[in-house]
Order: C-alpha cells, then sequence, then structure tokens
C-alpha cells in the first residue's frame, strides 16, 4: 500500500514538473515548494591589527592576525505568492548589535524601499570572542577598544548587505524541513551553583541544553540550498590569550558543513551551499567541557565562587583538547557531525504562513505582576561579581563570583563615576553595584535602555530572536511560555519554538530570578534587576499572541542611532616602511627545500599594517599548488582552518613589520611543489595605501 502510494505520488511530482518546465517563460513554477528561499554569505572580517577583541573584556587582547576569516550569513525566507517574507542573518561576531541593526536598515532602505525593515530583519551573533571589536554603540563595550571603531562596524555592515542582497538575488522555490537530536559532551554549564537554585531543575535531565534543532533547506528539486542549526554554547573555545581572528568553534562547523557541501577545494565563502551554526541561549553555557580548574594547583575551583585561594584569575575553564586551537577544533567537528547527521535525515516539512512581529521596549521600567503584585525592571546597572568574570574568561583585582555584598573602596571608585541612587539600590537589590550604567549618559547612553525583539514563524517553526544572553533556564522559560501561548492560540501540537541568541541589540545577560540572587556573572550581569526575565517572558507572550492572532503589535519608540555620535580613540596608521635594501614583500625567513606531511612551513614577510586594506573577500596569503610549469593554483587562504596569518611590528617607530605565515599540511595534501604568498597594502606618511605582493621559494611535499 505504502509503495503504490509512493509512486503516485512521485509521478504526481513529475507531471508537475513537466507541466512546470513547459510553463517556465510564464510562471515561477513552485508546485512541490512551500517556500521562496534564498542563501547568501559574505567577508564580514574586521582590522587584523591592533584592535581589541570582543568578548572578554581585555585590554590587551589586541589582534595580530587571521586564523580563520568571519562571515555574513544571510537567509531569505518568504511565502510562495511573495506576500510575506523576512531575512534571518547569523553573522561570525560577538554579537548583533542595535549600531549594525539600525546602519544595515539604513541601506537596504536605499536598496530596497521597505522590503526589508526593523520587523522582517534578524542580526543573530554566534559569540566569538575573537573578533575584532568597538562596533557597539554603548559606551560600556568600548572602553576596552579605547572607544569606538569605525573600521570594524563598517565591514561587518556592508558585509551583512552584501549577503542579503546575494540571499536575495537567489531566492527560488524550495522546501524547509526540521528535524532535532541530542548532542553530548560539547557543552557544560558553567555556573551550575546558580542553576541549582532554580525549583524547576527537576524538570529536566541536563543543566543545560542539549538539544541541536536543524533547518534543512532545499530547492524544488531537493538539491541544498543551505542549513540554519541552533546549538547553546559559548565561542569561548579560543580563550583570552589569542589575538589571531577566529570564528571558533561554531564558525568552524560552519567551514566543515560547507566544505563538505561544496566540495573540499571551495575556499570559504565561495560557495553555494550556506551553513549557519547559530547561537542559542548560552548564557551559562561553556564548551570547556573538562570544567574550571586552579592554574597552579590542577584542582578544581570553588563550586561556589569559582576561585582559587580566594581569587578569580586563577580558576580556568579547561576545554577537551591539548590547546584552545584543538578545543576548537573538537567542538566545532562535534556541532558539524551532529548537524549533518539530521541534515540528512530531516524529513518533518514546515508548512504553513511566513510572518513576524517586532517590537521595540524600554526595559528600564516595565511594569508586570508577578504573584499577584506589580514589580518593574530598573535602569540598567552592573553587579560586582561582572567583574570577577567566569571561568571561560577570568576577571581581574579582588572581585569574585556570588558575591552579594559591596566593599568600601570599590564603592568609592564608582561614587567617582557615578554614584547609584537610592531608588537604584532598592530595585537592583540584591545585586551590589559596581557600575550604575543606566543612570549615566554623558558622553552618550553606556548601556541599551531601549531593546529590540522579535519573533518570527515559518509554518509550525518559530524562532524567538533576543536582545542578550539567556542562561539555560531563562531560555527554557521563555520558549516554554511562548509555546503554550501560541498552541493556546491555535497553532499546531507539533509546534517548535527556538531562541535566537545574541540578536538585533546586546542588552548582556538575562538569568532567571533565582540565579539573579546567586550574583554569579550571570545574574551580576542582568542588567535590569531581578525581574528582568518575567519581564521579557511577558512582552514576548504578548507578541505570540499577537502573531497567533494576526494582530499587529505596537512598535514602540525606536531607539537612537548613537553612530554618528561615537568617540573614537584607536589611532589610525601612520606610516609603514622596511629595513634599507628591502621592500615591502620581501621574504625575511623562507621555507625549507622540502616537507613531509604533518609538519609546519614558516616562512616570514617584510609586511605593511593589515589595517591599510582589510582584504575583505580576498587574502592576506595564499598556498599555491604547481599545476604544470609555472602554471600555480591556489590551494588555501587565510580563511582555512590549516593555515595561520600573524602580523607584528618589529619596531614600531620605524614602521617596520613582519608578517609570519604558516601552514600545516595535513595528510589529504597531495604530493608536489607548493609556495606561500603574502599579499598586502603599505602606506607611507600622508599618501594612500598602495599594494604590495611577496612570494616565497618553491618547496616539495612528500608523503
Amino acid at each position: 500500500h505504502m509503495n503504490h502510494r509512493h509512486v503516485i505520488v512521485k509521478r504526481r511530482m513529475f507531471l508537475g514538473a513537466a507541466v512546470c518546465i513547459l510553463l517556465l517563460p510564464l510562471v515561477t513554477c513552485s508546485n512541490s515548494a512551500n517556500y521562496l528561499i534564498g542563501a547568501g554569505i559574505y567577508d564580514i572580517t574586521g582590522p587584523a591589527a591592533e584592535v581589541n577583541m570582543m568578548g572578554y573584556a581585555m585590554m590587551d587582547q589586541i589582534s595580530n592576525g587571521i586564523h580563520l576569516r568571519l562571515f555574513s550569513r544571510a537567509f531569505v525566507i518568504a511565502d510562495t505568492h511573495n506576500k510575506s517574507r523576512f531575512v534571518f542573518v547569523s553573522i561570525d561576531a560577538c554579537m548583533g548589535t542595535q549600531s549594525i541593526k539600525l546602519q544595515v536598515l539604513k541601506k537596504l532602505e536605499g536598496i530596497y524601499g521597505s522590503l526589508y525593515t526593523a520587523e522582517n530583519v534578524v542580526i543573530s551573533g554566534i559569540h566569538t570572542h575573537s573578533g575584532p571589536g568597538g562596533y557597539l554603540q554603548y559606551l560600556l563595550f568600548d572602553i576596552t577598544s579605547l572607544g569606538f571603531v569605525r573600521e570594524s562596524l563598517d565591514v561587518i555592515v556592508d558585509g551583512i548587505v552584501e549577503s542579503i542582497q546575494m540571499a536575495h538575488d537567489r531566492l527560488q522555490p524550495g522546501n524547509i524541513f526540521f528535524s532535532n537530536g541530542t548532542l553530548l559532551n560539547a557543552n557544560i554549564n558553567r555556573s551550575p551553583s546558580a542553576y541549582e537554585a532554580n525549583p524547576d531543575k527537576h524538570h529536566y535531565e541536563y543543566n543545560v541544553d542539549k538539544q541541536f534543532v536543524l533547518l534543512k533547506l532545499v530547492n524544488d528539486q531537493g538539491h541544498g540550498i543551505g542549513m540554519i542549526n541552533w546549538f547553546a554554547v559559548h565561542c569561548t573555545s579560543m580563550n583570552n590569550t589569542n589575538g589571531l581572528v577566529s570564528s571558533d568553534n561554531k564558525g568552524y562547523a560552519s567551514l566543515l558543513m560547507e566544505q563538505h557541501m561544496n566540495g573540499l577545494g571551495t575556499i570559504p565563502g565561495q560557495g553555494q551551499f550556506v551553513a549557519a551554526f547559530a547561537q542559542s541561549n548560552l548564557g551559562d553555557v561553556s564548551p570547556n567541557t573538562r570544567g574550571a580548574f586552579c592554574a597552579d594547583t590542577g584542582k578544581p575551583c570553588d563550586y561556589n565562587h569559582s576561585t582559587c585561594h580566594g581569587r578569580s584569575e586563577l580558576c580556568r575553564g579547561i576545554g577537551p583538547g591539548k590547546d584552545m586551537f584543538e578545543s576548537t577544533e573538537i567542538i566545532g567537528r562535534k556541532q558539524f557531525e551532529k548537524a549533518l547527521e539530521l541534515f540528512d535525515s530531516a524529513n518533518i516539512p514546515l508548512v504553513g504562513p511566513v510572518d513576524f512581529r517586532q517590537a521595540y521596549v524600554d526595559m528600564t521600567n516595565f511594569s508586570l505582576e508577578v504573584d499577584g503584585e506589580t514589580v518593574h525592571t530598573c535602569p540598567p546597572a552592573m553587579g560586582y561579581s561582572f567583574a570577577a568574570g567566569t571561568t571561560d574568561g577570568p576577571g581581574a583585582f579582588d572581585f569574585i563570583q556570588n558575591d552579594t555584598k559591596d566593599n568600601p573602596f570599590w564603592n568609592a571608585v564608582r561614587d567617582l563615576i557615578k554614584a547609584p541612587s537610592e531608588e537604584q539600590v532598592k530595585c537592583q537589590h540584591p545585586k551590589p553595584i559596581l557600575l550604575d550604567t543606566g543612570e549615566i549618559h554623558e558622553p552618550y547612553d553606556w548601556q541599551a535602555p531601549i531593546v529590540d525583539t522579535q519573533i518570527l514563524r515559518i509554518g509550525q517553526f518559530v524562532i524567538v530572536p533576543v536582545p542578550g544572553e539567556f542562561t539555560t533556564m531563562s531560555g527554557r522559560r521563555l520558549r516554554h511560555a511562548v509555546n503554550e501561548t501560541l498552541k493556546a492560540a491555535g497553532f499546531p501540537d507539533n509546534t517548535q519554538v527556538v531562541i535566537a541568541g545574541l540578536s538585533n541589540t546586546y542588552a548582556d545577560y538575562i538569568a532567571t530570578f533565582e540565579e539573579y540572587s546567586v550574583q554569579r556573572y550571570e545574574g551580576a550581569s542582568t542588567i535590569y534587576g531581578p525581574h528582568t526575565l518575567n519581564a521579557y517572558i511577558q512582552h514576548y507572550k504578548k507578541m505570540a499572541s499577537d502573531l497567533a492572532a494576526g494582530r499587529t503589535t505596537s512598535k514602540g519608540q525606536t531607539p537612537k542611532n548613537l553612530v554618528d555620535d561615537q568617540i573614537p580613540f584607536l589611532r589610525p596608521v601612520l606610516w609603514d616602511s622596511h629595513p634599507s635594501g628591502k621592500h615591502f614583500g620581501d621574504v625575511h625567513k623562507d621555507a625549507n627545500t622540502k616537507y613531509k606531511v604533518n609538519e609546519t612551513v614558516t616562512v616570514q614577510f617584510w609586511s605593511g599594517n593589515p589595517r591599510n586594506n582589510l582584504m575583505t573577500n580576498e587574502t592576506f596569503l595564499t598556498v599555491e599548488q604547481e599545476q604544470s610549469k609555472n602554471e600555480w593554483l591556489v590551494y588555501r587562504t587565510d580563511a582555512f582552518w590549516d593555515t595561520k596569518f600573524h602580523w607584528a611590528h618589529t619596531s614600531f617607530l620605524s614602521g617596520h613589520s613582519l608578517a609570519t605565515i604558516t601552514w600545516d599540511i595535513s595528510p589529504e595534501v597531495p604530493a608536489g611543489n607548493y609556495r606561500i604568498s603574502h599579499y598586502g597594502y603599505y602606506k607611507s606618511l600622508f599618501a594612500s595605501p598602495k599594494p604590495f605582493h611577496g612570494t616565497s621559494s618553491v618547496f616539495k611535499v612528500t608523503h
């Protein structure tokens, strides 16, 4: 019986396709398609030198080269009548931010008019901590980057717009299939003592989400267009000593999936198939799966405070590998392997409308009912334990996690900047306030007063973009609330809700009321006070019921675009130079004549500052393979896992600098002749940058 039905369905599809081909000049055939789908990808790699990295807030973590390039991955999804569409963008950056989204919308309006707006554009960050910073418009996040860095923002904005244009231009009839599974041994809770405070913990097997949710996007012939998955884990496999730009575990997983689908030789960012490993409710979730240990003794850190001998600095989370590169590789590969398995088995089609709601919400004084009494959120403030950092990246001085007491010395330091009002102290209780960010407005706001919230629908699949880092339990409660609201309003029983983290605005962490009372890092960084999560839940339930009922959602007040008010302190590149008798691109240290598999080639070149030209969609290096006499094929660029580009001044005053390029020869590299080239730009005083390149001697790779 099943076989007979299968044959009929196939025959129908074949007839449909035949009719479709005949009518091709007249109509867009979507006979067997439920949606219109397009995917695009574009380079967003920021300044690979001299710029503070965003994430760990370490002043001395400055970019000095590239391990992996950063990309924007965009997916336009529309109904078959092309009446309703949204675009979901996952970026290899620490977070989606208000500055990024407002600038992107400005550019999209110039190209498409009112087709893409605040309502139907989502920009979600994977949360790598190894990307150049300085692109947020609120002051707190640009302190360690010495103010705003325009070159960081512009390359992200431009690349997002390029990726959306590509997805827009590639729109074609297709289908979307859903799949989910469980991924073990790829994430742990870094604040288990705070999680333990949640009374609803008994409903769950694990103290972090292990579920891996995936959408498979195919055209109407069944060929892969792309994939989006969501799995909660911090991109902190690369630690705060790293200076090479990297997309961390999720970015590496994307590269593996794209290489697998586009062919192994494909240069990253150049293939048709686009694979986003998007972020979810990662607030308390670490990739450092061996746990946290004291750097000096090797013993586990204190459970409640994550300290060693009473201090935070020595307590560090340890990944599964022998170093941060191997840990990134392991956690990235686990996500890739799970994605591939779920992609191959995805068979639940999404069916139904494409719809969305969006609202700007002032979170500084949001009223809500909790247990029969009216409570409200507060203007932003950071607690003492925020300064302790986490086991993924410890803080400094004598701050510890799980701290609900203040200290006269740090209060005095705080009060030099701004003493919190009595009302603010009461509102944020039991958080001892270290930085009263919400009550400082000079030279402009220090943290976001207004956040951007959204809910998107593709049939029975619902995406909830959130403006920050929800902890495991916060995410579970929000997902549950949205799911129940939708089902009560008539959504099907198989409705799936997924949280898209770090989207559109960065408003720090969102811990539960109970976790907030423990005041570990995540609670101390829950900026709008103890009722932050419940305010979000109430608001998202309202948007969900508007979505289900077909009602409009009131927009709220658009936040100010502060990009033009920003203050930069990063000095421009003044000049580059080289030792006398040398030229830019000359080899300083050449390759050996031959190498075996598993060895590393290292070549050094006299170079210019990488900030002179970001080499967007290009490369600072190539590994070239000899095809025939004097015929060379580009075999690797700076976007591959097995190459590294490192840059450093040898003398700042003279402007001399060296680029060090390494290539790890993996077992699948064919034997033959190779060479390494370096590309860049140099700048003379008062002149604009000019290109140079240099090439090593030829070397042989043998097996």
